[in-house]
């Protein structure tokens, strides 16, 4: 879809305006008492321009400190308000997928219509090909492909089946084929889509933990600096009994103010709502919902990764690679029985050995039903299928071919009374050593030999785990596969650690025994069992096409189900936290430069230093006047306020190194050039202001 909108770093025509006028409506006191610094710059704002209808000297000059002060105001506003417009235009996006739609209810065996809004817990729905889901809920009978483009923006359909662990399915999705019972999970109001706006508009949001220390933190130093300030008063008052001289500046509110506005960190005290709210806008655009801001936070402070095998680090589907053959047995005769078994077999590991006896020996499927032979379905009891059918060769003896887990075929053989060779035994341990599964294959009372099933690792999994080492974070694995396999998989993707035939519990005691050490702990899941361990976790993802159940539980929700997603959040918490960080170290060192600049230009008068006098020396950027400097610094105070929103929004740039590097750039970065940049902004502004010397009185 083309537009003919205008758009630029700060989104679409639309956006700005929106986010212009909310800049004035959050002018209201009961918003702006929300934020003690920028309330701190709110109040001096309105005694400025008090002062400039009670006063009548430096009216100029108080004009201009009121209207830079408001400006600052509005400028802190706007950043707020363009982060929460980002949020708001996703919100608006998601309230057009809301439609009152018709459901089928049942009721026993009859089906009744009735609208969505009425449905509540519990109820029963049908849903076929073309219906649109009526609310959020779990597959209970049959299976559908679903078009959950209205909630992540994919297009390509996917599969929503009952009893199992993709079987939940949201409000305003489309049913495309076949025909499902649906029980609807959540009251109306309370749906997944109704959180979604709730979270992404800013009206769930709170403040996090590390967010409200900070603002605490910023209130006790602009507490302080008023308390400097104020002194100032009576300490000008004595100076000016003793000495003499004139008051000047020093006897200026607006000047006194000024001074004030620029020693707060007003800086990081506009921007860190912004920063906080474009942090969950980042995990949004890459279809992540996180519930809370603490959430994020806490992503960029995880030490533990927990992952699961199948799906995160592998494709998770097995596949067969070789035919290894008993002794005596021809590879051929092992690829043409273990064909013959899975020529009914439709999961992708019975497919992948019809096409490896295909292409490597060139055998060609047979129907069954041709042969006379009738397949033996895999059971969870038997560990086993396989194949019964008469031999052509003589009309009378019977083929038994059966292909499974080792010790289900070696107890299958047994009983026949047939052996277990050693070197099937060898072949077995081996393959499980590789990190593969082995399947063996028998006929009669002989076995003919193993297919090696491996389950193929990721591209590129293993620099990416490099990467997550380096950023100070330790991977574990989790897989259902015993020790063996588990191990060999794991040296080949790079992980730290595995846990091998895990269980929710042995999940659950993991995730315990690392926070008992002190760590903050991520993992992922999508199933009824993997709740106990998502609520658990500091960082609970759950995937959108796992159960209900696991949705509640998790503290975040990736929209897409792609579970290397995890890598993601941790790159956006970490990035959360150095932003913020490094906005915080700019503000303060912002501050050291203004006082420099403007305590000396309120002492001009009493402790003469423009032109000649005994504290000249201290006006060494050569300011033009004691005016021109005081307003210079409350103009850059309030124009880096803009320049900094798209860092504030964007977020400050997140490498992989270590925390000691990262601490010792930002530093030099916003720590040095945050202390540099006043000088060179303020003495530019100086000069232009003095070039327009109409401007002062």
């Amino acid at each position: 879809m083309t537009s003919n909108k205008k758009t630029s770093f700060f989104g679409d025509s639309d956006l700005l305006l929106r986010a212009i006028r909310d800049s004035f409506l959050k002018l209201d006191p009961r918003t702006q008492w929300k934020n003690p610094v920028m309330f701190m710059v709110y109040l001096g704002a309105i005694l400025t321009t008090a002062e400039l209808f009670s006063s009548s000297g430096h009216l100029a000059f108080t004009a201009q400190i009121s209207l830079w002060l408001w400006a600052t105001v509005l400028f802190a506003n706007f950043a707020e308000a363009l982060a929460e417009g980002r949020g708001k235009a996703r919100a608006e996006s998601l309230r057009k997928t809301r439609r009152e739609t018709q459901a089928r209810k049942l009721t026993g065996n009859s089906e009744t219509k009735v609208p969505a809004s009425q449905l509540r817990t519990g109820d029963k729905v049908i849903c076929e090909a073309g219906d649109i889901i009526p609310g959020d809920g779990e597959v209970v009978d049959g299976i559908a492909s679903v078009d959950e483009s209205a909630i992540t923006g994919e297009s390509a359909p996917v599969i929503r089946e009952s009893g199992g662990d993709r079987s939940a399915v949201t409000a305003g999705t489309k049913v495309l084929s076949d025909k499902v019972v649906i029980q609807i999970t959540t009251d109306p109001g309370k749906t997944f889509i109704d959180k979604m706006i709730a979270l992404v508009e800013g009206a769930a949001r709170q403040k996090t933990p590390n967010e409200i220390a900070l603002s605490i933190l910023l209130s006790a130093l602009s507490l302080v600096f008023l308390l400097a300030v104020a002194t100032l008063v009576p300490a000008v008052h004595y100076s000016l009994k003793e000495g003499g001289g004139d008051l000047g500046l020093s006897g200026s509110l607006p000047a006194l103010v000024g001074f004030l506005v620029c020693l707060i960190p007003t800086t990081i005290g506009g921007l860190l709502s912004a920063i906080g709210i474009s942090g969950m806008d980042r995990l949004i655009r890459r279809n992540v919902i996180a519930k809370s801001g603490r959430a994020i936070e806490a992503a960029g402070d995880i030490d533990v990764l927990l992952l699961d095998k199948t799906g995160t680090i592998t494709f998770g589907n097995r596949m067969a690679t070789r035919f290894l053959p008993a002794p005596k047995v021809e590879e051929q005769r092992l690829a043409n029985a273990a064909q013959l078994a899975s020529l009914s077999d439709e999961t992708p590991e019975g497919r992948s050995i019809v096409v490896l006896a295909k292409e490597k020996y060139g055998i060609r499927g047979r129907n069954l039903s041709e042969l006379g032979g009738n397949f033996v379905p895999f059971t969870a009891k038997t560990k086993m299928s396989g194949v019964d059918f008469t031999s052509q060769a003589d009309g009378k003896s019977r083929q038994n071919i059966r292909k499974g887990a080792s010790d289900a075929i070696r107890n299958y053989v047994i009983g026949l009374g047939g052996e277990f060779p050693d070197e099937i035994v060898r072949i077995v341990e081996d393959i499980a050593k590789e990190g593969g599964t082995p399947l063996v294959v028998s006929e009669g009372r002989e076995i003919l030999g193993v297919v090696h099933l491996k389950d193929v690792v990721k591209g590129g999994i293993r620099e990416r785990f490099a990467r997550l080492r380096t950023m100070g974070i330790r991977t574990v694995m989790i897989t259902g596969d015993n020790p063996l396999t588990a191990a060999a998989i794991a040296a080949e993707a790079g992980v730290d650690d595995f846990i091998a035939e895990a269980t929710p519990e042995s999940k659950l005691k993991r995730i315990r025994e690392e926070q008992a050490s002190g760590k903050l702990v991520a993992m992922i899941g999508d199933g009824t069992n993997d709740a106990p361990a998502l609520a658990q976790a500091d960082v609970g993802v759950a995937m959108n096409t796992g159960t209900q159940t696991a949705r509640e539980a998790g503290n975040m929700i990736d929209l897409d189900s792609n579970p290397t997603k995890l890598i993601e959040i941790v790159e956006i918490g970490k990035q959360l936290l150095m932003t913020r960080g490094s906005l915080t170290t700019f503000s303060v060192a912002n501050d050291v430069s203004k006082y420099f600049v403007i305590l000396p230009a309120i002492f001009a008068s009493l402790y003469p230093m423009f032109g000649k006098g005994s504290l000249g020396v201290l006006n060494f950027l050569g300011l033009g006047s004691p005016e021109s400097a005081v307003l210079s610094a409350v103009i850059f105070n309030a124009l880096i306020l803009v320049f900094l929103v798209p860092l504030a929004l964007k977020g400050v740039e997140y490498r992989p190194i270590g925390a000691d590097s990262v601490l010792a750039r930002n530093v030099f970065i916003y720590g040095f050039g945050g202390l540099l940049l006043p000088f060179f902004g303020i003495k530019i502004i100086d000069v232009l202001l003095n070039y327009v010397q109409g401007w002062f009185v």
